[in-house]
């Protein structure tokens, strides 16, 4: 298992293990900073091989949480969470259960949705909590916030074809998505009726058949063609480490963006794009749309207010496309300088306003 000395190399505050063998609950939240306000971040449910894996996940995804929020401009910190757990064994009793241990943690983490959890599953947690958002209209939130996040990542595909190609169109563009879940297949849609041509691909036959419903022209390739089909954007929607030293070499794009998170397996595979000439988009950066979408519910969601918050990721991804090439770096470092300056600002701070609250996050009723 990871040591204390690797939690400190990556700021973690909190590593937090949760069981109920009555529904045989296994969980670990992992809260990474809360300088900016309290960790937000989703629940990831997978059958992982062992806990160390799971925990590995949830250090490196809590890590880019914090990333993610500060440079979005939000005020809050970084968690994930993750269960161990066949997707396909899920229960109502399962998530009762973790909502309680949720709410044993007083508000410092709120949970959402992430890979193999939804909107019914935040449900049943805000049966025990007040801390999750991502539940339902009808109880005062968002509902599902994948579209959210695909519109973002658009804006970022959008800014990256500024950057290359001199405008933002995707019209003519050939999109490769990898992973047609919910977000590759609003992702697809987006780009489908923007005038991209789009390639998918993915390893759930459910996932292949409901994205072609969003997407019929879309042409479908294998796992393993996708790496090497001719396109001008390669996008990752899946898990995360797709980029790395077995497949960088083969990618025929001249960008890289898409809503996976940690799609760099090492950071050293942001300078390997750098040197290729291939565009990245910073994954923490242009996915922060679902993030934008649930952290309104506390002050009073409505659709119109996120889609104006989640259309600056355009801005946001220019802004670094910017300092990269103003400070000769790699994208990937310029986005974690742009999120660290801003976290350190606000630790400067802190000691001023220790007695602040803010209103918007734990204790507040949903309007």
């Amino acid at each position: 298992m990871p040591s204390f000395e690797k939690l400190y190399s990556m700021g973690h505050e909190q590593v937090t293990f949760f069981s109920d063998p009555s529904c045989g609950l296994k969980a670990i939240v992992c809260i990474h900073n809360t300088v900016l306000g309290p960790a937000l971040g989703g629940t990831r449910l997978w059958n992982y091989k062992n806990e160390e894996e799971a925990l590995e996940d949830a250090l490196r995804l809590s890590r880019g949480m914090s990333y993610k929020a500060a440079i979005s401009g939000l005020n809050l910190g970084g968690g994930k969470a993750v269960i161990i757990a066949d997707p396909n064994n899920k229960s109502e009793e399962l998530f009762r259960s973790y909502g309680r241990f949720i709410e044993s943690l007083n508000g410092r983490y709120i949970t959402a949705e992430d890979v193999n959890t939804t909107v019914q599953d935040m449900e049943y947690m805000f049966n025990e909590t007040s801390h999750v958002v991502g539940v339902s209209k009808n109880n005062g939130g968002s509902g599902n916030p994948s579209p959210y996040t695909a519109l973002g990542v658009f804006r970022g595909i959008e800014a990256a074809c500024t950057k290359v190609f001199g405008n933002r169109s995707v019209k003519g563009k050939v999109v490769a998505i990898q992973g047609a879940g919910q977000v590759g297949r609003y992702l697809g849609k987006d780009l489908y009726e923007a005038g991209a041509k789009v390639i998918y691909t993915d390893i759930n036959q459910t996932n292949i058949e409901q994205f072609r419903e969003f997407v019929p022209n879309a042409q479908l390739v294998g796992p393993e063609e996708i790496y090497d089909v001719q396109c001008d954007i390669f996008s990752p929607n899946a898990l995360g480490a797709t980029i790395n030293d077995n497949t960088i070499n083969r990618l025929k794009c001249k960008i890289v963006a898409g809503g996976a998170n940690n799609q760099l397996k090492e950071d050293r595979h942001g300078k390997i794009l750098q040197e290729k000439k291939i565009l990245y988009a910073p994954d923490y950066l242009i996915n922060a749309g679902g993030l934008m979408n649930v952290s309104l519910e506390y002050e009073g969601w409505s659709d119109e207010k996120s889609t104006q918050m989640v259309n600056t990721i355009y801005d946001k991804t220019m802004e670094v496309f910017t300092l990269a090439e103003r400070e000769n770096i790699p994208v990937n470092k310029a986005a974690d300088l742009k999120a660290e300056k801003r976290i350190e600002a606000m630790r400067k701070i802190k000691s001023n306003h220790l007695g602040h609250v803010d209103p918007r996050y734990p204790g507040a009723k949903r309007r």
